[in-house]
């Protein structure tokens, strides 16, 4: 069976779009009131017990991942029988992964108080509430989390969405309210641990709903167990490397360089990680579609596919950074004040790392849709060595330029040729040397669109939330405009116009487009590529 692949992909990103929005808009309302309310240390302190757990969750070995390609082909082929089957291994591996994700946590606790440089906030028993977070990591593996993993193998990450925004909805009511009547950060730390229960139970309700006629019961043979567990172990390095690169810089600078640094770098960080959520929304969306088109077609088909998915990622990415570079300051001193800024090249460091990490987790897509984990095993691990090894050897004499540095250099070196590398070898089997070279004109594009938007966002005087949404309009059409430009002639442009076209039903518009820009050349085409882009917009 053949998936509607363009119809639920669009769905994907429809729902996942409103989803972020509304996790960028409260969680960010969340990060306000904990630091008016409570101070930035504890702003602080939240991030790195996330970190923490973040940690303890490689007792996950990529589980999940193996599971859900491991259901394409069944899905493919309508054997209901090995996807039940399936799903029953997921939960008997999720349930002892949360035995082994609390006993791990237990023996960590004797440690907490030295991942901390200076002092805690007053007043606050750091034991309970890094039990409280555990908890609520635990509860995600025992509580019906093989169930999510249907949906997501259907590529209905739409219904996952939705889940999420009526529980996370119940969670922030909470969170706000007890803040505010109680100012007791222990209160919520318990309704995040409700709302992962609540979630979990939910999610399990809908998937039987749509999907009824799988539950976990059955036998796989032991050939094709055999099979899983090799995925499990190859995804096991890639996903303790990705662990400690996520993770690696909010612990360190936790420990050499305290809380409120923290707190600081994170408040940046966590602007990033909300865009980087929204891109991600792209990528979820494709990827069970990506893994079904390797299924059912040719190599030439799905290589001119990754050309598209590349341009269009690095047309995003090269917005992206320049709204970055151009708004980030004045934003950040509006929301936090001016004593609270990160200096402008430390914001420049971290434009890099946003455009070196969706490269690669643009590739992540192919490379875990065509299920090369083997291959790839090492390389998460290798880079993630390297970041951790450089964070403590240049932190003490670098401060966050050194962690942001440390990252960059890793992933370029390391992470970014190597997936590379091993997509081209394995899945398109063909030189990946055409490519990378137009990537490097993508590149251009990106820091031409940076320079040229930050020249004319320069110009532009007036403070406070009236010149920051006039700095705001005029980024986003001046790195567009330099964006569409400089790549409006590469053979991909008409391609993602095309793809885009047929996600969101415009299909009779574009081709009228097409046609007459067949007839047109000069200041024309480029008004005609204008108007297709402000439609598109």
């Amino acid at each position: 069976m053949e998936m509607n692949r363009s119809r639920n992909a669009t769905r994907n990103i429809i729902f996942g779009v409103i989803l972020k929005i509304y996790q960028l808009v409260l969680p960010f309302a969340m990060r306000t009131i904990i630091m008016y309310e409570l101070g930035v240390k504890y702003l602080g302190l939240n991030s790195l017990f996330t970190s923490i757990l973040q940690v303890l969750n490689l007792a996950e070995l990529g589980v999940g991942s193996a599971m859900v390609f491991s259901m394409y082909k069944p899905i493919a082929r309508e054997d209901s029988k090995t996807i039940c089957a399936l799903m029953k291994l997921y939960k008997i591996y999720y349930r002892a992964i949360g035995l082994v994700v609390f006993a791990a946590g237990m023996m960590l606790i004797p440690f907490i108080p030295k991942l901390i440089a200076g002092d805690v906030p007053d007043g606050i028993n750091i034991y309970v509430l890094y039990l409280l977070n555990l908890m609520a990591t635990v509860f995600t593996y025992w509580l019906f989390a093989y169930k999510n993993s249907i949906l997501q193998a259907h590529q209905r990450q739409d219904v996952v969405s939705k889940v999420t925004i009526v529980t996370d909805t119940c969670k922030y009511i909470l969170q706000i309210g007890t803040l505010f009547a109680f100012h007791n950060y222990y209160y919520y730390v318990c309704v995040l641990l409700l709302s992962q229960i609540f979630n979990n139970i939910l999610t399990a309700i809908v998937s039987n709903k749509l999907y009824p006629q799988y539950q976990a019961e059955g036998k796989l043979p032991k050939e094709n167990i055999k099979e899983i567990n090799q995925k499990i172990k190859d995804l096991f390095t890639s996903k303790l490397g990705f662990t400690i690169v996520s993770s690696a810089d909010t612990v360190v600078i936790s420990a050499f360089l305290g809380l409120e640094a923290l707190a600081i770098y994170q408040n940046y960080y966590y602007i990033i990680n909300a865009v980087m959520g929204f891109v991600a929304i792209i990528y979820s969306s494709i990827t069970a579609g990506v893994g079904n088109s390797m299924i059912v077609h040719d190599i030439e088909k799905n290589y001119r596919d990754y050309r598209i998915f590349t341009f269009l990622a690095c047309w995003i990415t090269a917005f992206c950074v320049s709204c970055f570079s151009g708004l980030f300051q004045p934003f950040m001193k509006l929301w936090m004040g001016k004593d609270l800024l990160l200096p402008y090249p430390l914001v420049i460091l971290l434009c890099a790392y946003f455009w070196v990490y969706e490269y690669i987790m643009m590739a992540s897509v192919y490379k875990d849709a065509g299920g090369i984990w083997h291959e790839d095993r090492f390389r998460p691990l290798l880079s993630g060595i390297a970041n951790l090894s450089l964070n403590l050897l240049t932190v003490k004499f670098l401060g966050l330029y050194g962690i942001v540095l440390s990252t960059i250099v890793s992933m370029v070196i390391i992470s970014a040729p190597w997936i590379t590398s091993n997509i081209f070898k394995l899945i398109f089997k063909r030189s990946a040397k055409e490519y990378v070279v137009r990537l490097g004109y993508y590149w251009l594009t990106a820091v031409i669109a940076v320079l040229i938007t930050n020249l004319v966002i320069g110009l532009i005087p007036g403070e406070g939330w009236i010149g920051f949404i006039v700095k705001t309009a005029v980024c986003v059409l001046i790195s567009n405009a330099v964006i569409i430009l400089m790549l409006f002639r590469v053979p991909e442009f008409s391609d993602a116009v095309s793809l885009i076209a047929r996600m969101f039903h415009v299909e009779k518009f574009v081709l009228r487009i097409q046609k007459n820009d067949r007839i047109i050349c000069g200041k024309e085409r480029l008004l005609w590529l204008w108007g297709v882009y402000e439609y598109m917009s």
